[in-house]
């Protein structure tokens, strides 16, 4: 056992690689500092990837730090070297952190880094034998590789599409039509249906038990109702974020306090809770009413109230500072728009900037 232990890396993004290593030093050490490395020169923000490790290795003896590092890479200069070991030095130092034990690492330059701390090196992996990824090939593949990334950085990761409007006006049809079409792209992509219908064919399943003739005009709502359905409709979500980096939500916790406002009036709050914790949106697609024809199919009851319903969810949108769309048109020209900006976000998302010094991790082939 190690008193104190370091690990160091880019970690971009953290993969199951990095959470071996940190596993197999946190093991062996009274506690481990691990120091994320970003760059200015990196599209993944260092606070960002220090968070996400930090969720992932939450209660343990683990103390995860950001460190941001624009010094060039040059294992050929001493003093390069130098800069780059009194960045790490003072980044523990000021945390309170004199004296380094051991250093784990998968890489070539470990034992040196260990001896810059006057710390033993402990080699881990490093023919990534055990954990065949690296972050190179995450970049380069990222939905090939997305089940290899740690969850909270696949949750931060994702693009997030979420689908709202007022009753009948498409949400679920243009919803699905692009979860079929993006499906071929990412076949995990999940399914992250309105969580509010689901729980209405329960609720009246509960009450016909007692009254076998009651109609879904005769449920009563309830504050809890509504903070239960944006609970499970985020749980939902976030469900997809981890299966693909594409999330498709036919609506979302935000769109949930609207119908609860809908329901139960201005002062009712049971879904707020869940729509304040909300995670980052790329876009919202707002199904516009105008020339939808309304159709009844038994649990609608809101044909006269859907331009108000519309009105509602672009002031709501707009005073939250969201993106938002108006998905105006016929199906084809509402799922033509909504491609457009997604493959534009997906791109942007698949495109991963380092500096010109950064080196590529190549892993053996069998």
């Amino acid at each position: 056992m190690h008193a104190t232990a370091l690990v160091i890396g880019k970690f971009y993004p953290p993969h199951t690689g990095h959470r071996h290593l940190i596993e197999t030093a946190a093991a062996q050490a009274g506690h481990l500092w691990v120091l994320v490395q970003g760059s200015r020169f990196e599209s993944i923000a260092v606070a960002e990837r220090a968070r996400w490790l930090a969720e992932e290795f939450a209660g343990a003896n683990v103390t995860v730090v950001p460190v941001r590092n624009d010094c060039p890479v040059d294992y050929a200069s001493d003093e390069v070297w130098t800069a780059q070991v009194d960045n790490m030095r003072w980044a523990l130092k000021i945390r309170g952190v004199e004296a380094i034990d051991a250093v784990y690492s998968s890489e070539d330059y470990g034992a040196r880094l260990a001896a810059a701390f006057n710390a033993v090196h402990v080699c881990v992996d490093p023919q990534r034998s055990t954990r065949p990824i690296s972050g190179t090939a995450c970049r380069e593949d990222l939905a090939g590789n997305w089940k290899q990334i740690l969850p909270a950085a696949r949750r931060g990761m994702a693009v997030r599409v979420i689908v709202v409007g007022a009753e009948s006006t498409g949400t679920t049809t243009l919803s699905e039509a692009l979860a079929a079409h993006y499906r071929q792209q990412f076949p995990a992509l999940a399914s992250v249906p309105e969580h509010g219908r689901h729980y209405t064919y329960e609720k009246l399943a509960e009450l016909q038990q007692s009254r076998p003739e009651a109609t879904v005009e005769q449920l009563v709502w309830t504050a809890a109702d509504f903070g239960v359905i944006a609970e499970r409709q985020s749980a939902l979500e976030e469900a997809a974020a981890e299966a693909a980096p594409l999330v498709i939500a036919d609506t979302d916790a935000l769109a949930t306090t609207l119908w609860e406002r809908y329901y139960l009036g201005d002062g009712s709050y049971g879904s707020y809770a869940a729509a304040a914790g909300l995670p980052r949106r790329d876009i919202y697609l707002l199904t516009d009413c105008q020339g939808v024809e309304f159709e009844d199919d038994g649990w609608r009851e809101g044909e006269h109230r859907r331009p108000e319903m519309t009105e509602w969810f672009k002031e709501t949108l707009t005073e939250a500072g969201h993106s938002w769309i108006l998905a105006t048109g016929s199906r084809e020209r509402r799922l033509a728009t909504a491609t457009a900006v997604i493959d534009a976000m997906l791109t942007q998302q698949g495109t991963f900037t380092s500096p010109a010094w950064a080196g590529r991790t190549v892993l053996a082939t069998a």
